[in-house]
């Protein structure tokens, strides 16, 4: 009788120890595989619950100590902040987690998977490379784009850690001066996703639009049909502030929680997904920028994007502590 309970004792702790669960707000059929791919590797099950990042934070806020969840993946910075902030968080042990990644994009609670940057659009057919040379942010505000300006809705999170970013750079009274220029350039009422901004400049209804790189590369990928793939084909991205601090990025991150059963398998996903092998994985099929140094990248976004200056000047922490500041203030400038 003891010997078999203390088979079903084993037993239960290596199911335990077989297998992660993982909360994450991402919604890439790629993740998937390359979640079964580390099961494979390694032994370890990949349990995944997917869910609005607000909504992940609640559930293992309210369940605490009894929650399952090993590791949160987020998009946004911001919203990894906001989990930290509520103390869900593990602080991060690994050493070759921290040496993998820039001091600027990750906590001592998470770390950057990914890294993607929010930059310019334009079509040559309206607009020459000479009328956009060396643009910044900043230049967004000026006459000369009235009413020309594609972008999402003030609520879009990226959006707000970008007007974050702008704060840090450049102080409140100048950050309000912008954002009270800026929304007189809109070419509509903000509206739609990051694609739609881009279809508005290929289509000349815009002359500018504001979007993350990686759904560019995704509409030339000819995943989201062909006649996204079109008009992908007409437009061209410009990274800006190439002559001063370097192009506004953001990240998807993630971290092991604090009431995780399994921190040490938790541990090695982590490092997994730091891998050159997934982090080129990641670059091919999410179009996401590599967040480790050194990887030289071939898809569609290598060829846009292989060399440029990022902003490194401000850790990626600074945007979930000013969201709530921007959001404010972009909405006092009438930014729908």
């Amino acid at each position: 009788m003891l010997r078999l309970f203390l088979f079903f004792l084993i037993f239960s702790n290596f199911s335990l120890a077989s297998e992660i669960n993982l909360f994450t707000s991402r919604h890439y059929t790629s993740d998937v595989k390359l979640f079964e791919k580390f099961t494979h590797q390694t032994g370890i099950k990949v349990n995944v619950i997917t869910g609005k990042s607000k909504v992940l934070e609640k559930r293992i806020l309210e369940e605490g100590k009894n929650s399952k969840a090993d590791i949160l993946f987020l998009a946004d910075a911001g919203a990894l902040y906001s989990a930290q902030s509520k103390n869900l968080f593990t602080e991060i042990q690994s050493e070759k987690l921290k040496r993998k990644i820039p001091d600027s994009l990750r906590s001592k609670f998470w770390v950057g998977i990914t890294k993607r940057s929010r930059i310019f659009f334009y079509n040559p057919s309206f607009l020459s490379q000479e009328e956009i040379r060396d643009i910044s942010y900043e230049d967004l505000s000026d006459k000369k784009w009235y009413k020309a300006i594609a972008v999402r809705q003030s609520n879009n999170i990226y959006n707000q850690s970008l007007i974050a970013s702008m704060l840090e750079h450049n102080g409140v009274q100048k950050t309000k001066k912008w954002l009270t220029e800026f929304v007189k350039n809109f070419a509509r009422s903000p509206q739609g996703n990051d694609r739609a901004q881009i279809l508005m400049v290929a289509s000349g209804e815009a002359k500018l639009a504001i979007a993350n790189s990686y759904y560019y590369a995704l509409m030339l990928s000819g995943k989201k049909g062909i006649e996204q793939k079109k008009a992908a084909e007409k437009v061209l991205p410009i990274f800006p502030n190439q002559l001063n601090r370097g192009t506004h990025i953001n990240i998807s991150g993630a971290g092991i929680l604090k009431f995780s059963k399994n921190k040490k398998n938790a541990e090695k996903f982590l490092e997994f997904l730091l891998t050159d092998e997934v982090q080129l994985d990641f670059c091919s099929n999410s179009f996401e920028h590599p967040i480790v140094n050194g990887i030289k990248v071939d898809s569609f976004l290598g060829k846009i994007s292989n060399n440029f200056l990022e902003d490194t000047s401000i850790n990626v922490s600074i945007y979930g502590k000013r969201q709530a500041e921007a959001f404010k203030l972009m909405k006092q400038a009438g930014w729908n």
